[in-house]
């Protein structure tokens, strides 16, 4: 039995019902559908585009090392792209109504080298449950090299974690890539949490998804240029990949504004029910800058979303509204920084506080 299956949140209150019957009702009054919106396959044909595009300039057009290093920065970031507006819905079934489309898309993620599989456990299941809970949430779990929770041991290079966590944030795709998804699948845990080994077609899925991934990554441009200028570029474009995708989910969860909770000893219960404790261990950001939340698939919308997962990352400008209004009347206190460089500003000066020797969990 995991550790996450012991612990409860107490039973749904009034704030968790009202919520949901006024983004029920929100929908019904405009007639929009949670899924299934045009504006998600029309930005998905564009995203897969600007992915296809950058990556036949890289293999095939790019001649000079500037050409190289722009063609790598635009697949980079597209490759985020991919995975904050489409796996991500699709893996979360907020993309389609039908269970098809959504198997499909969440298998971008595979094609551009990551896990749906494992991620789908990581992230919906692990993460969604239990956000900001150390031993839990894996997430907030890069010990021993950094510090991101409270009750996590403090080692003395921790002072230094604000200014070379970026480098761990840019690495972290060769670890997906080469290393933890096989180590999950061969363990079955995420973390300190299990997780069912696939088999049969899903495990096909995930071996069949690397394979994929190493060919057009590596194998084909292997092809057409030398071994180490491949290695360079695949360096590269991993390393903005990462920086990017790590910077933006920490800016929701790893920020002075957002709580953290320690795992309930005695009753195995938390003291507030599980829509409170999602509001309160998440805080958004640029809320009012479309340009942001387009690209990051509404991620900058982070307390909407773990609320109302299932629902089209479209919506949650307008659901936003909402819930702000819903935790004022209810009490619950509701917290978004103004623009991505305030969220910036407050996760550095998080890792500076997290860096700082903490009684009874120094080592």
């Amino acid at each position: 039995m995991s550790q996450a299956s012991k612990v409860k949140f107490l039973e749904a209150g009034r704030f968790h019902q009202d919520l949901k019957t006024r983004v029920e009702q929100y929908l019904k009054d405009r007639g929009r559908s949670p899924r299934d919106l045009p504006g998600m396959y029309a930005k998905t044909a564009l995203i897969l585009g600007w992915f296809v595009s950058s990556y036949l300039w890289l293999v095939f057009g790019a001649a000079s090392p500037w050409g190289v290093a722009v063609g790598c920065v635009s697949l980079g970031l597209a490759m985020a792209g991919i995975g904050f507006s489409i796996q991500h819905d699709a893996n979360h079934g907020s993309y389609s109504e039908r269970k098809g489309v959504n198997r499909l898309l969440a298998w971008t993620l595979d094609a551009v080298g990551g896990s749906s599989y494992v991620w789908s456990w990581k992230h919906n299941i692990f993460h969604h449950s239990h956000p900001n809970v150390a031993g839990l949430d894996e997430d907030i779990d890069i010990q021993p090299l950094c510090r991101l929770a409270p009750s996590q041991k403090s080692h003395a290079p921790h002072r230094f974690q604000h200014a070379y966590i970026w480098v761990l944030y840019g690495l972290l795709p060769l670890k997906w890539h080469f290393i933890d998804d096989f180590k999950d699948l061969l363990t079955g845990r995420v973390g300190r949490q299990k997780m069912p080994r696939p088999s049969g077609w899903k495990l096909t899925g995930v071996l069949g998804g690397k394979l994929l991934f190493y060919g057009w990554a590596l194998v084909v441009p292997a092809l057409f240029h030398p071994l180490w200028q491949v290695a360079v570029g695949y360096l590269l474009t991993a390393f903005v990949l990462g920086l990017t995708l790590s910077t933006v989910f920490q800016l929701a969860h790893c920020v002075k504004e957002a709580e953290f909770t320690e795992l309930p000893e005695a009753s195995h219960t938390f003291p507030r029910d599980w829509a409170a404790h999602q509001v309160e261990t998440t805080v958004d950001f640029a809320r009012g800058n479309p340009v942001v939340s387009w690209y990051l698939g509404g991620l900058n919308f982070q307390v909407e979303h773990h609320l109302f997962p299932r629902v089209c990352h479209l919506h949650y400008p307008a659901l936003s509204r909402i819930v702000e209004e819903t935790c004022r009347e209810h009490g619950v206190r509701y917290r978004a920084n103004v623009s991505v460089g305030a969220a910036l500003k407050s996760h550095v000066s998080w890792l500076k506080q997290m860096g700082r020797p903490a009684l009874g969990v120094q080592s």
